[in-house]
Formats: C-alpha cells, sequence, structure tokens
C-alpha cells in the first residue's frame, strides 16, 4: 500500500488481491492494474488483509512540504519510504492499527518458529525419529514459550504444542522432515489463513545459533540503555539487562536456533527488542503442570475444534459443531470480566497444577472470595453502580465487592496487558497511554485499600478480610507503592487534554530540565508567532490605517484585508477578494510565515522524539507494570472461579497427600457442559478408584446410554480441580494427577496420510508410552476401526499392558463383553459396570414383521455388571425421526428425515443381526457339544445337524430347542450331584425327541 495524496494505492498483483479481499474496484492505468482505499480507513483494510494471512507494508511519505522547501530536495519528488509491515502475529502490537482500533480481538495471535534435527533408529527403542526445537512469541503481550523433545512418527508432541497456543503464523526453520511439514501444512490449510514462512538454518549450520543471539541481545542493550545513564543504573539496580540472557542461556540448543530465527524475523518489523528486553520466557512444559496431549484437549472438550485441521471431538475450549466456544468447558468456566483474565483463564484450563500446595493456594483464594460473595448478596448491584461515585460508596470495603468495583472498572477499560506492551514497543499513542495506565492507577489505589503492610489501612480492613496467601501476594503485586507510584509520576509527565486531542507539541509537561530541546523549539516557535504578529504595527504606520488588524478566512491566516481601491505596494501578493475587498499577503508576512511553518515542523520532529524517548524510559519499569498485570489477570480468574461455584453450587475438591495411594473418589459427579444444557434433568454418577483396590472401570451399555459422557465428567471433574476450580458433585476425594490420556471417538486425517484405525493405534500407542502410575487413562471403543475378532484382541492386549505395566487409573468403555472376563486375571483391581436401562421385550414371533423386538429406557445410572447388548438399532430409530415445533397451531410435529436411514432398511438390519445371532448362538452351542463326544461321534453329529448346502437350521423354533438342549447337556455334563445330572440329562433327551419328530 502506497501513500499517494488522500489515497493509498494497490500496483499489478497487488491490486487484483486487494480487489478481491476488500470488495474494491481495480482497474487498468498506464497498462498496469491499480486500485486504491481512503487513508483513513488504513486501519480497517490492513486488518482485513492481514485476517487473510497477507503480509502487508504501508509507504508513506517521508517528508512534509516545509521540510523539503529547506532541504536540498527542494524541486525532486516527495521522498517515501517503509513505514511499518503487518501480519497477523504483530498487528495488534503495530502502530496505527493497533490496539483498541476496529476488530480488535482479545485471542493470543503467537508467531511459533519450528525446527528439528533427525535422530538415530536407536533413541528410545527407536520411538523416536525427531527432536523438535519450537519457540512460540506474543508480541502483544510478551509471552514467550519454548519446548524442546523427542517426537515420533506422528508427531504428537508438535501436535499438542500447536493445538494447545494455536499460533497464527508459522516460521518453519528448513529442512524439516516430511511428516512435520505435513503436520503443519494441515494446520494451516486454505481455511485457516494461518501465514506460513519459511526461513533457512544454513547460517546456524556450524552451531553458532547462542553467539549471534547474544551478540544480539548484547548490542541491543547498549542501543536501548547505553545513552541514557540513569537508565543504564536503574536497570542494573533491577537487574533487568540480564534476566533475558540468563534465561536463553538456561535454553536447549535447537530452542535457542529458533529463537535466533524469530529474532532475525521480528527485525524486519522492530520487535526484536522485545525479545532482548521485556520477553517473559517460560517453558512449555513444567514440572509444576500437566502436560495435556493434543487427544486430551480435543477429546475431552476441553480446548476447541479446529474445524480446518482433522478434528471434530474437541470442546475443551470451543464446542464440535460450529467451532465456537459456546457449550464449550472453557465456555462454562469463563467469567472473567477483562480480556487478559480470559486469556490467563485459558493457560490455566490447558495447563492445569501438579504440585498440591499450589492447587490448595487457588482453592482457598476462590473459597475466601466466595465466602464474602454470600454475605454480599444483599448488597447493591456493582453493575448498577456509576464509576465516578465507586470511591464514595466503598466506606468499609468489603473483599469480593472490591474486586467487582476494581475488575468491573477493568472490563470498561482497554486491553492493559497489550496497552503496556505496545507502550514498550513505541507504538501506542499518548491518549491510550494515559488510558492504560490511569487504569492501572485506579485499580492500585483501590486494592491498597486492602492491603496489610500499610498500618494506616482504613479500619485495618485489609487485616480482617484478606486471609489466603495467594489472594494477598496478588493484591499486593497489583498495588504496591512502587506501582502506584510509578503510574502517578509517569502520568504527570503528560498532558491529559493534549493528549485527548492528538497535540504532540503540548503532550509533555517540562520540568526538571526534562527534554530541553523540546523547550527550545517551543521557545524558537513563540519567537515566530511573536515576530509575525509585530508586523501588524508596522503595516498600521505603512497604511496608516490605526484599527487595522490580521484577519483569517478558510484557514489562511494573517491576511490584510483592504478596499478595491486601496493602492498597495506591487509586491504584495492577493491571496483572495470579495465584492467590495481584497485580501493580501505582504512579504514580510509570506517570509515570517515560512519561518512559523518550518519552526512548526522542527518543534513536531522534535517533539515526536521525545515522545519515543519517553516511551523508551518507560524500559525499566515495563517488568514491574507486567507482573502488576498478570497479578490483576489472576485475581479476575480465581474471581470467575468463586463467580462459578455460586452459580452451579459447585463443591471444594479435597486433595489426599502425595505419601497416600492414588485415588479418586467422587460422590454424584456431573458433567459441567452438559450439565448446564440438561439442568435437573442430568444423572450424576458416583466414582471410587484406588491404587491398592479397584483402580480400573470396564464400562459397557447401549448406545447413547452416557457412557462416554460418564468417563469425560471423571477426567474434566480432575482437570478443574487441579486447574483450582471448585467441581460439580456433592463431595470429591482426588490424588494430584500427573496426567490425563484419552482415546476417544473415530477419525481420519486423510491428507496426512493416516487412516481411522491408524489414529486409533497412535493414539493408544502415546497413552502405553507416556502414561505413568500417577495418570489417568480414559480409552472409549478402542478397536473399532478394524476387523471385531482384531479389535477386541487390540483392546484386551491395550487393556492388559495398562493394568499390568502402568497400574493407572483407568477408565475403559467397550461393546466387546468378553474383555470384562481381564477381571479374573486382576482380581480386585478390576471392576465390570454398565450404564442401566430399561428393556420391554415383545414377541419373538413378530420379528419378521415388526424393526424392533426392544423398547429402551435409558436410565444413564452407573451399576455393577456387564450389558448383554448395545442395542444399536434403537439408535437407528432414534435417527430417523425429525421433531419440530410449529408456533402456529401449537403443535409438535415427528417426522421421518430424508436424510437418515429408511425404516425398510432398518427392519431389514433388524432381522438379519437376529439371524446372524441365532447362528452364531447354535455354532457356540455345537462347538461345545462337540468337544465332550469321541471324534467318530462328532463327525456324525456334524453330518446331521448340516444340510446339503452346508448351513445350520436356523429356524426360530430350532434355535430355541438347540439352546435348551445344550444347555441341559452342559448341566449334566458338569453338575456333581448324581440325581440333578439325571434330571438335567431326562430332559436334554425329550427335547432331542421332539426335535427329530419335526
Amino acid at each position: 500500500m502506497i501513500e499517494v495524496g488522500y489515497k493509498f494505492r494497490f500496483f499489478g498483483e497487488d491490486a487484483e488481491i486487494a480487489a478481491r479481499v476488500l470488495g474494491i474496484y481495480a482497474h487498468k492505468d498506464h497498462n498496469f492494474m491499480t486500485a486504491s482505499v481512503p487513508t483513513f480507513r488504513l486501519n480497517v483494510h490492513v486488518r482485513r488483509l492481514v485476517s487473510e494471512g497477507y503480509k502487508v507494508g504501508v509507504v508513506k511519505q517521508t517528508e512534509t512540504a516545509a521540510i523539503k522547501a529547506h532541504g536540498e530536495n527542494k524541486s525532486g519528488p516527495f521522498c517515501r519510504g517503509l513505514s511499518a509491515l503487518y501480519t497477523k502475529a504483530t498487528l495488534e502490537a503495530a502502530e496505527n492499527v493497533g490496539g483498541g482500533e476496529e476488530g480488535c480481538g482479545g485471542e493470543s495471535n503467537y508467531l511459533c518458529c519450528v525446527v528439528e534435527k533427525g535422530l538415530d533408529c536407536g533413541v528410545e527403542g527407536g520411538v523416536f525419529d525427531v527432536r523438535v526445537g519450537v519457540v512460540a512469541v506474543e508480541i502483544s503481550t510478551g509471552d514467550v514459550v519454548y519446548g524442546e523433545f523427542n517426537d515420533g512418527f506422528m508427531r504428537s508432541g508438535l501436535e499438542a504444542f500447536v493445538l494447545s497456543l494455536a499460533p497464527a503464523e508459522l516460521l518453519l526453520g528448513d529442512p524439516l522432515s516430511k511428516q512435520t511439514e505435513k503436520l503443519l501444512l494441515a494446520y494451516s490449510g486454505p481455511s485457516s489463513n494461518v501465514r506460513v514462512e519459511r526461513v533457512s538454518r544454513d547460517c546456524f549450520s556450524d552451531g553458532g545459533a547462542l553467539a549471534d543471539v547474544m551478540s544480539l541481545y548484547e548490542n541491543m542493550i547498549e542501543d536501548n540503555l547505553g545513552d541514557n545513564e540513569k537508565q543504564m543504573t536503574e536497570a542494573k539496580e533491577q537487574g533487568s539487562c540480564h534476566l533475558a540472557i540468563q534465561g536463553v542461556i538456561k535454553m536447549p540448543d535447537l530452542a535457542v536456533e529458533a529463537l535466533a530465527l524469530t529474532v532475525r524475523h521480528l527485525k524486519q518489523f522492530g520487535f526484536d527488542r522485545m525479545l532482548c528486553l521485556g520477553a517473559s520466557f517460560r517453558p512449555f512444559s513444567s514440572n509444576m503442570e500437566m502436560n495435556l496431549s493434543a487427544n486430551t484437549l480435543q477429546q475431552l472438550e476441553t480446548l476447541f475444534v479446529l474445524k480446518r485441521w482433522r478434528y471434530h471431538h474437541v470442546q475443551v475450549l470451543r464446542n464440535n459443531s460450529d467451532g465456537s466456544e459456546s457449550g464449550s468447558l472453557l465456555h462454562i468456566m469463563n467469567h472473567t470480566l477483562t480480556i487478559y483474565g480470559s486469556r490467563l483463564l485459558r493457560h490455566w484450563v490447558t495447563h492445569p497444577l501438579c504440585d498440591r500446595n499450589m492447587i490448595s493456594a487457588r482453592l482457598d483464594a476462590v473459597s475466601e472470595i466466595a465466602e464474602c460473595m454470600g454475605s454480599y448478596k444483599d448488597s447493591q448491584c456493582v453493575s448498577e453502580l456509576d464509576e465516578d461515585d465507586l470511591e464514595v460508596a466503598i466506606v468499609q470495603p468489603d473483599l469480593y465487592y472490591l474486586l467487582s468495583v476494581v475488575l468491573t472498572a477493568l472490563g470498561r477499560s482497554p486491553d492493559i496487558e497489550r496497552g503496556i506492551t505496545r507502550i514498550f514497543h513505541r507504538t501506542a499513542t499518548a491518549s491510550e497511554f494515559i488510558a492504560v495506565f490511569q487504569a492501572i492507577l485506579a485499580a492500585g489505589k483501590r486494592l491498597k485499600r486492602l492491603c496489610i503492610q500499610e498500618e494506616h489501612n482504613y479500619d485495618g480492613v485489609g487485616s480482617k478480610t484478606v486471609k489466603s496467601v495467594l489472594l494477598k501476594r496478588l493484591i499486593l503485586a497489583a498495588s504496591s507503592s512502587s506501582v502506584v507510584g510509578n503510574a502517578a509520576k509517569l502520568l504527570s509527565t503528560l498532558n491529559k487534554e493534549a493528549a485527548e486531542q492528538g497535540d504532540l507539541t503540548n503532550l509533555i509537561i517540562i520540568s526538571d530540565d526534562q527534554f530541553p530541546e523540546v523547550a527550545r523549539a517551543r521557545e524558537a516557535v513563540q519567537f515566530a508567532k511573536e515576530k509575525l504578529d509585530s508586523l501588524i504595527g508596522l503595516y498600521r504606520k505603512q497604511l496608516q490605517m490605526r484599527n487595522l488588524e490580521f484577519m483569517s478566512v478558510s484557514g489562511t491566516t494573517h491576511l490584510i484585508e483592504l478596499p478595491l481601491d486601496f493602492k498597495v505596494p506591487l509586491n504584495w501578493v492577493k491571496v483572495n477578494s470579495t465584492k467590495k475587498m481584497i485580501r493580501y499577503h505582504p512579504p514580510e508576512v509570506l517570509t515570517a510565515l515560512d519561518q512559523l511553518l518550518l519552526a512548526n515542523e522542527e518543534l513536531m520532529i522534535v517533539s515526536r522524539a521525545a515522545w519515543d524517548s519517553f516511551l523508551r524510559g518507560f524500559g525499566i519499569y515495563y517488568a514491574e507494570f507486567r507482573g502488576a498485570v498478570q497479578a490483576l489477570a489472576a485475581l479476575d480468574c480465581l474471581f470467575s472461579f468463586a463467580t462459578l461455584l455460586k452459580n452451579k453450587n459447585y463443591v471444594r475438591p479435597m486433595f489426599v497427600d502425595d505419601s497416600e495411594p492414588l485415588q479418586i473418589n467422587i460422590c454424584s459427579g456431573r458433567h459441567p457442559v452438559l450439565e448446564t444444557i440438561l439442568q435437573d434433568n442430568f444423572v450424576p454418577n458416583d466414582t471410587n478408584l484406588c491404587a491398592d483396590k479397584e483402580y480400573c472401570q470396564i464400562v459397557t451399555g447401549p448406545n447413547m446410554g452416557g457412557k462416554s459422557c460418564y468417563i469425560r465428567q471423571v477426567a474434566l471433574i480432575a482437570l478443574m480441580a487441579q486447574v483450582g476450580s471448585f467441581v460439580p458433585a456433592l463431595s470429591a476425594k482426588l490424588h494430584v494427577l500427573d496426567g490425563i490420556y484419552t482415546r476417544m471417538g473415530a477419525s481420519d486425517s486423510i491428507q496426512q496420510g493416516r487412516s481411522t484405525f491408524l489414529e486409533e493405534l497412535s493414539e493408544a500407542s502415546h497413552i502405553l508410552r507416556k502414561c505413568t502410575a500417577q495418570s489417568l487413562v480414559i480409552i472409549d471403543e478402542l478397536g473399532r476401526g478394524t476387523s471385531t475378532y482384531d479389535g477386541e484382541a487390540i483392546a484386551y492386549a491395550t487393556l492388559y499392558h495398562l493394568l499390568d505395566q502402568k497400574r493407572c487409573m483407568v477408565l475403559f468403555v467397550t461393546h466387546y463383553p468378553k474383555i470384562a472376563e481381564i477381571k479374573t486375571e486382576f482380581p480386585g483391581s478390576v471392576g465390570a459396570y454398565h450404564v442401566s436401562y430399561l428393556t420391554s421385550e415383545k414377541s419373538k414371533v413378530a420379528i419378521e414383521s415388526t424393526c424392533d423386538t426392544e423398547d429402551v429406557t435409558y436410565l444413564y445410572k452407573l451399576v455393577p455388571g456387564v450389558s448383554e447388548k448395545s442395542f444399536g438399532f434403537k439408535v437407528a430409530k432414534l435417527a430417523e425421526l425429525v421433531t419440530f415445533y410449529d408456533s402456529d397451531v401449537n403443535v409438535t410435529w415427528v417426522l421421518f428425515s430424508p436424510m437418515q436411514l429408511p425404516p425398510s432398511c432398518i427392519r431389514r438390519a433388524t432381522i438379519m443381526a437376529a439371524r446372524l445371532e441365532a447362528v452364531l448362538s447354535s455354532r457356540l452351542g455345537n462347538e461345545q457339544l462337540l468337544e465332550t463326544l469321541p471324534v467318530q461321534q462328532q463327525e456324525e453329529a456334524q453330518e446331521n445337524m448340516l444340510r446339503s448346502d452346508g448351513r445350520i437350521e436356523k429356524s426360530e423354533d430350532s434355535t430355541a430347542a438347540y439352546r435348551e438342549f445344550f444347555s441341559n447337556l452342559k448341566s449334566a455334563m458338569f453338575d456333581d450331584d448324581v440325581a440333578r445330572s439325571s434330571q438335567f440329562l431326562e430332559k436334554a433327551r425329550s427335547i432331542a425327541k421332539e426335535f427329530l419328530a419335526k
């Protein structure tokens, strides 16, 4: 986009792209295409182009008319240069279009750099084939996430990283393996608008990445602080200069290489300073946090569905129907009032804690806020208060009331987390600076009323109300004297009225000999104005008109207006006229105006430089204010959890000591998402698992009976508890888990060459490799992607390995009843359960005429035992019906859906299933009988039971007779009581006679 007059113009191929994306007209001009947009709509059009995945450069004039007239380029064209570059990852931090402009969202926009190197086949038994290094940077908040790990053929580790952060841009360090490229390119497919850029790693082939980063850091620190001794001294005292360097030295080699590529990439945007001075480095996986896999984030309904990718079962962050957050776990838990609080909550939900003390600290804080919330129910609603009256309203502050006031006010303020980062990048406007620090200052002053370290607290309220150690620490971080004092100090340097008007020349209030160049420039402007105004006395004498005054018309100043017949010197310049008057500019006025214009331009340049220097000086305060904003975000998350437990009637989970055996004991647990939909109709279930007792539940039952819902709710309750939230249950006694692993649903990834069955086995392999004795594993219908016998065998073997080798908590859902027999090999450790139901069996004679022999009522209650049937045809019947309500006639209509299976198809399938079941039962019974007979009699019996075409008799009567005959024969053979055995034999004989008589 090139600035030409009052428009930004596109040329050539860019014009065609802009016309298609922006919906504007492109036309031919001098043999090439061109299109244009007005300059005042720059932010709107840049955002639209960037959202489509394009990289946008803006070229502007670099000199004004006044500067050009007094420079060396008097007769040449105006100089232009690239003033800004925009991409998805840099947009919110960029100048002119970032911050609180139209279309600004609260979601994170990470730039993710990926590098890798191959591994020898012998690494960990050949399970891993590459080592991956990743760095993700959120430029608008200063968050830097890095990691390095071994990854297998399916790239599950990289997949988890990408899914958790959902980057807006990918920076690929070539060369990459084929599998890695497949995964990343599938994520950044055409419909995703994720931008991909490739960079070469050849410059680091000799291992010079760390030296390259260190040199960049040292140069950056010298450039930014070396010219200001005071800033350098303060920075050294705070240790901020070397914190980033220490963090980089601790990073793994491949992560450093990815960081070096990222720094080089961001240098073209001017944001490399963030990584050197202001970034907050954190590892992707930590011992204090649970590292959830990509499958868990998807299949537990915790994260979001990437409809552009391959997932269709995720509802942790977004639902699986339209990809929105509505109906996801994050949506249920998110009652935050600020944008940055919502972003932090997302991180909390995707990174549950693994430290019992940290979990208890969050639960204590939530509990204390909730208790204060209960005592404040009769008070005035915060949302109805006028913000101007908040300080007057708080006479005796209450914790809940004060947090409500602070967070509600912050929710109406701009995104201060991104705001302070834009200030650090020196891209913030003056009005944005004042809005951000006014919000921080107001929040700090209000929270200061609760600070316990202040002896002059109002009525000692802080010491009485705040008991939670975490709450105290967060409140002190957001309201410390240093934060409040520095915020007030920075605001006192700026003129608020000038900031609101966008007047940069009068923005900075000069005191204590600060910004002397601005003072001199202002004096020069004032002198030029006085000199110009003094010329009126000269013209009064020259024209002998005592009342003569300068006048202004249509923006043209210092005009002398005279009658038409008045004679003036020949060198006076006529500007405009009316019927009776003519307006002139004398040559002295033109010279003075030119000098004033030049002085104003110089003042503007000096003022811009002073504003940039002022923002540069903010760098020494950035870490402190970023910590204060993060504390406010954490308070918002804890307040959200307190609101959640009060609205949903959740209970506090109790965590047992680490020395006790692993256990999950939940009384009347509920699914947090479905409970919101079904409300009082949701059926709760108990869960009791213990490492030294029953630590595995095999769950069977009918389709749509609630099996998947049950195992998901157990995992979600454990996840919510370790996030620090109260949980949907009557009580919950848990042990801290080190991981939650899932294998649920059926999906393929054809674009990556992965079939449904391969996906199943890959997920199962990942679980067997990663889970420990401290993990929870939930597996739903493993083996569904292949034949019945193969699937059953694989499911059995997988469960056996988990029970024998891993001994972790297992919830295993299956439609293979035989798998429940594994409990005989692990007595006391495995329990067989099913979701209960009621059936009403119809006459068996009606099989051929009716498509269903049983009516099934789902009870959704987990009870001991194995379910004999899955009732798949019940689901088929439900699927064929469509219900809609006609409000005009107040009638609910139930119709057959043309999109589902026809009734005739369901009837035929039911009949076929009944016949196959009868054949299988007969065959099994015959095989058991034949095993007890001599070989010669076995052959004779087989000949009698087979027809000429080799098929078994399949009539319904013969099937029932076969069953009863073999049952009695088996009982006679294995019963130790001779009398009872004779009775069974006699009965079997009579059945055989009746059967032969037919």
